[in-house]
């Protein structure tokens, strides 16, 4: 396994062969290493590896950078998670650009039932704050695990009231965890590892880059069922973060402001360009979401007549009644089928008054 993980790490660390054509390789070779061990010839063989992505695999010092950054990792007790591993988040798993690696501290389950994003400004008004407060007050008891990027403004305030009603939190960096920006945050790791966690794609030793902060934000928006815009200017972070969700098929909620406000610019457009729903309380937002209270799972439609079911409809019906609601991103992966190849299944479905559509893109059986 720990030669297996020093290849994950090199095939994450060549710029020239990219996410896509890393799972590609994956796909067509048995691990990371048999990619490495792989003659040139061999790899041109796969579609869309020509030779010079087949030169690429062959250097020498990505496998030597490897190394090092495994032992950093082991040094620092900190976890490297491999796209395939099963706890690599699946919600990131179901976006088309998940990083390869994620480097990983903490003590939460990354695959837990429920995960929000709360994003903002990093110029918070007091209005700004009091409402993130409100809101992850409110979470108390919901069993929802925030999100967010640890930087001034909205993002620190979701991760202080966190922890101030212990409530599990992970926060996403734009560079290795030897580096933390804002450095001012540094105070806030201890209990983030010990009631959440802290994530990046990048390793221990990689300083943040302003062209790392939109890539974060992608983590964000991947990990998360929904996304809170608390804050936003015209122009902004949170803005791509609701960007990257709204690309993701993933619920977006957006906190109305005065409109004399330059922060609330942002969310307001959101609202009014229907690329958000507009937020009021956290109680209504678990309504958007079909959160419901532990124990209330569904029950199987009974007299299904399965064999009038095509072979599509079958492989969706028997996920729904195996797992009670699922959203139509997780269908997908599970299916390992294209969204718009299941779109037509899933309304025939629904016509034949089999499966209920859901808020968040989800889906259940029809009692």
């Amino acid at each position: 396994m720990a030669s297996e993980l020093l290849y994950q790490i090199a095939l994450s660390r060549i710029p020239q062969i990219g996410v896509v054509n890393a799972r590609r390789l994956i796909a067509y070779t048995s691990s990371a290493e048999a990619i490495f061990k792989a003659r040139s010839s061999e790899l041109q063989k796969i579609p869309h590896i020509g030779p010079v992505l087949a030169q690429a695999v062959t250097q020498q010092h990505v496998l030597q950078e490897a190394a090092s950054i495994l032992d950093a990792c082991l040094k620092a007790n900190i976890q490297v998670l491999f796209y395939t591993d099963k706890v690599y988040p699946d919600r990131l798993k179901q976006i088309y650009d998940a990083p390869l690696v994620l480097y990983f501290s903490g003590s939460v389950d990354l695959n837990q039932e429920r995960f929000l994003a709360v994003v903002g400004t990093r110029k918070a008004t007091d209005y700004g704050k009091r409402t993130t407060q409100n809101l992850v007050a409110q979470s108390v008891g919901s069993q929802a695990l925030f999100i967010s990027g640890l930087a001034y403004g909205i993002d620190i305030e979701v991760h202080r009231t966190c922890m101030q009603y212990q409530i599990p939190n992970i926060a996403v960096l734009a560079g290795g965890f030897n580096h933390i920006y804002p450095a001012k945050h540094k105070q806030y790791l201890e209990a983030l590892v010990a009631h959440g966690g802290i994530i990046s794609e990048h390793p221990l030793h990689q300083k943040s880059d302003p062209r790392f902060f939109p890539l974060r934000n992608r983590i964000i928006a991947g990990m998360s069922d929904a996304t809170v815009v608390v804050e936003a200017a015209e122009k902004g972070g949170a803005l791509i973060t609701a960007d990257y969700a709204n690309n993701y098929h993933r619920e977006v909620f957006a906190i109305p402001g005065n409109l004399d406000k330059m922060f609330s610019a942002g969310c307001n457009r959101l609202i009014q360009k229907n690329k958000a729903v507009i937020y009021t309380d956290f109680d209504a937002l678990c309504q958007q979401m079909n959160w419901v209270h532990e124990g209330q799972q569904l029950k199987p439609t009974k007299g299904l007549n399965w064999s009038r079911l095509t072979e599509s409809e079958t492989e969706i019906m028997a996920l729904l009644v195996q797992n009670g609601e699922m959203n139509l991103d997780t269908i997908a992966w599970k299916l390992q089928k294209k969204v718009t190849d299941l779109a037509i299944t899933l309304l025939n479905l629904e016509f034949q008054g089999l499966i209920k559509a859901l808020p968040g893109y989800a889906y259940r059986l029809k009692n």
